[in-house]
């Protein structure tokens, strides 16, 4: 089943999304990994992301990867408030013939740009889409939102060093930081990406104005990471 591109219901503010992640039950084990990113996602597609229901097919629109794709329903919630989808859709996500899987699905959901829940895929992806934004002369930027544990997997490792040597400055990362990498250290987050030359931000993961200046900052020849410390969480 494939759901229509155009807009169903009126945009909504950031206080209905609580109302609107209400509506998907069934996956509670991943509720801390989705609430730990509803802030940054709602900032993104606020206030970021130049994309809309109705550039989903412009070749210069901003593209938004959600590599930590386990526990998407602020994710979800966050396109049903914009306009994606149609928040009808919310109450059966995850059965049989929904579209709203446990993983976000590019091929079913309007304004998805990679399927996704495989951690260790989104940064290199969006490598490669930065690289191709860039050859073909567009300013679109390219935004992956990361867990911290998900730093682990060394496909993420290769992804920064290159996309430091390349200089992407159309690229960002924003690393959602709950503190549950097995290994966690507070605070060595950004030195890793700034050893390998990002430009780097730490902000509070709940501070819509932090996020927003941190988020709308691009540094010449090199990539972005922020890192958005949130509530300690293990999931």
């Amino acid at each position: 089943m494939t759901i229509t591109r155009e807009p169903t219901t009126r945009q909504r503010g950031y206080h209905d999304l609580a109302r609107l992640m209400s509506l998907m039950t069934g996956d509670e084990k991943h509720s801390h990994a989705a609430t730990s990113t509803l802030d940054v996602l709602w900032v993104l597609y606020d206030r970021i992301l130049d994309v809309s229901p109705q550039t989903l097919d412009n070749p210069a629109r901003d593209r938004f990867y959600l590599s930590k794709g386990h526990g998407p329903m602020a994710y979800y919630a966050v396109l049903a408030a914009k306009g994606f989808l149609d928040e009808n859709l919310l109450p059966g996500w995850a059965s049989y013939d929904s579209p709203l899987g446990y993983h976000p699905d590019r091929n079913l959901v309007p304004g998805v740009e990679i399927s996704s829940g495989s951690l260790g895929h989104g940064l290199p992806l969006a490598v490669g889409s930065a690289l191709g934004l860039r050859a073909q002369g567009l300013d679109s930027r390219v935004v992956v939102l990361v867990g911290d544990a998900e730093l682990d997997e060394g496909t993420n490792h290769e992804a920064v060093e290159l996309a430091g040597a390349l200089g992407l400055d159309n690229l960002t990362v924003v690393v959602v930081d709950n503190r549950s990498a097995t290994y966690n250290r507070p605070g060595q987050i950004a030195p890793r990406f700034a050893h390998e030359g990002w430009h780097t931000v730490t902000v509070d993961g709940r501070d819509h104005a932090a996020l927003e200046v941190a988020l709308k900052e691009r540094t010449p020849d090199h990539p972005s990471v922020v890192v958005a410390e949130v509530e300690e969480k293990y999931s």
